[in-house]
């Protein structure tokens, strides 16, 4: 992770920025809710097929992140995680 002195810009270089390390962290964070039903059936449901859906396409977390970004928001937002909003938010600035 970068010191918090040095800035990131995604525009310049990616170096400094843990890009695959939050989206991991982020999908984590998403999987728990999932499985402990936050948001009811409708989220769960919706959220497993992406996840089965990134599975069979081959895709890393960062470009299931960078393709479920409103949803994601909605979700966590939902969840009341922010946390987990802040992480996206962070992602989303740093990384997509």
């Amino acid at each position: 992770m970068a010191p918090e002195s040095q800035q990131t810009d995604r525009y310049i270089s990616f170096s400094g920025i843990a890009c695959d390390a939050n989206a991991d962290k982020l999908v984590a964070i998403l999987e728990h809710h999932l499985s402990d039903q936050h948001g009811g059936n409708e989220w769960v449901n919706y959220f497993q097929k992406k996840r089965a859906e990134q599975t069979r396409m081959g895709g890393d977390n960062l470009h299931f992140i960078g393709n479920q970004l409103n949803p994601l928001f909605e979700y966590f937002q939902a969840c009341g995680d922010e946390e987990a909003d802040a992480l996206l938010y962070q992602i989303e600035q740093e990384c997509l």
